[in-house]
């Protein structure tokens, strides 16, 4: 027999109980974030900064059974610092660490999701903006960032002593293949280094991505020949 004392009990629980520590100290490792928050009428800063930093990592709105089965002490966030914003009425910056292990390596995505998420939607505030971040070397280098950089195209182009110039072909949307390329030939003959997609350029009807290739290729090693200059087009990889 079980006892209603004892054991799991659901209800409400105050966000600043678990996710309020000012005694807290950062750690190189730790992802900052500065919010600035605006509660609703009732609702203490302090709370609010906690509900800020519980929905955005770990917490939700009660106690779960579930949180026995995790450190949520390790993954948690945690609102370290409320101050007033000067010449403001009712409106604080809330300080929020994110330990590292709570994101994945390399995905701004996942980054973003948690921390600009649906906390946004979060009723306790009356508005909320993230006023700043800050990401540690730690995790910026978990992404592998391009695969080369300027010096690189530079010696892929010839080109060297001044810089590169370039354009987006415009109309970005509704050109056929065909006269895509025309216009990616002009500016190459005209003097262009390079060309490139409009990143809403994929693969559309009026375009698709293989035609696209073929017609640009074609105006590319044409400029070429003409101007004897080496010449280059980007184009949409992500595209189906």
């Amino acid at each position: 027999e079980t006892k209603a004392s004892v054991g799991f009990k659901a209800g409400v629980k105050e966000y600043k109980l678990t996710y309020y520590t000012p005694e807290y100290e950062t750690k190189d490792t730790d992802i900052l974030a500065a919010f600035r928050v605006t509660p609703q009428p009732g609702v203490p800063p302090e709370e609010a900064g906690a509900a800020v930093a519980a929905e955005s990592s770990t917490g939700t709105w009660t106690t779960v059974w579930t949180d026995g089965l995790t450190s949520l002490d390790r993954y948690k966030g945690r609102c370290y610092h409320i101050e007033p914003v000067a010449g403001e009425e009712d409106q604080y910056i809330a300080y929020v660490a994110y330990p590292l292990d709570l994101f994945e390596e390399g995905s701004v995505t996942n980054m973003f999701t948690s921390i600009v998420g649906n906390v946004f939607g979060f009723k306790a505030l009356r508005a909320l903006r993230l006023e700043d971040l800050r990401i540690p070397p730690a995790y910026i280098k978990t992404f592998q960032g391009p695969p080369h950089g300027i010096q690189v195209e530079r010696d892929k182009l010839n080109k060297y002593g001044r810089p590169l110039l370039g354009c987006t072909i415009k109309p970005k949307l509704g050109l056929s293949a065909k006269n895509y390329g025309r216009a990616v030939y002009e500016c190459l003959r005209g003097g262009l280094d390079f060309t490139k997609d409009d990143e809403n350029v994929n693969s559309q009807p009026f375009m698709r991505w293989r035609d696209r290739f073929l017609f640009c290729a074609e105006a590319l090693y044409k400029a070429q020949a003409e101007t004897g200059e080496i010449k280059g087009h980007y184009l949409n990889a992500t595209a189906g």
